[in-house]
């Protein structure tokens, strides 16, 4: 009676692990299927069998569990490597764009130099001394133009002067010679009358 109590307590002991298994089964097929590798970690762990310390792991699950992570792993790496050509896309475009910025800087700087600067007989000069150049020669030229012009007005009157004085030696001249002709004059009839005289 024992034996068959026995058995009947381990047939449906068996009978009780089986459904449960199954269920089980059933359980870890579908959150195998789905869910994250974390949570697919927790139903393996919860769903395994404990014998003593060791946790009892059915090989389907351990192999669904593996097949997953190796999909999720590949799922991953092409993430990476399109990650990565994405990154060395922008970096690329980064760089092309830097380029572009310094190429426009260099021209920014070249055109507000080109706008300070000129050039005169070959030689670059920037316009804040080309203005001080041309206010100093400015100012020379009139330096020079009120030096001249008073030299000019000097000798002008020098030049009046000299045409007054010139003008009365002249007159003094025509006075003089006007009285050395009547002088002459005279003298030839005191010298005519003389001699008229001895006659």
């Amino acid at each position: 009676m024992k034996k068959i109590t026995l058995s009947l307590v381990v047939g449906i002991f068996s009978f009780f692990s089986a459904n449960i298994q199954a269920q089980e089964s059933s359980e870890s097929q579908n959150s195998l299927n789905s869910g994250t590798i974390d949570s697919q970690f927790e139903y393996i762990y919860d769903a395994s069998n404990n014998y003593q310390e060791y946790k009892v792991v059915k090989k389907s699950n351990l192999d669904k569990l593996r097949s997953n992570m190796l999909d999720s792993m590949r799922t991953m790496r092409a993430e990476v490597v399109e990650l990565k050509t994405q990154l060395t896309s922008k970096n690329d475009s980064i760089s092309s764009l830097n380029q572009v910025l310094d190429q426009t800087e260099a021209e920014k700087q070249e055109a507000i130099e080109a706008k300070d600067n000129f050039s005169i007989f070959g030689i670059a000069i920037h316009k804040a001394v080309y203005s001080s150049l041309m206010w100093l020669l400015v100012g020379g030229l009139g330096l020079a133009l009120a030096f001249f012009s008073f030299q000019y007005f000097r000798s002008f009157r020098k030049i009046r002067k000299a045409q007054k004085d010139l003008e009365e030696v002249q007159e003094e001249f025509d006075q003089h010679r006007k009285n050395t002709l009547e002088r002459e004059r005279k003298l030839k009839r005191e010298l005519i009358d003389a001699q008229m005289g001895k006659d």
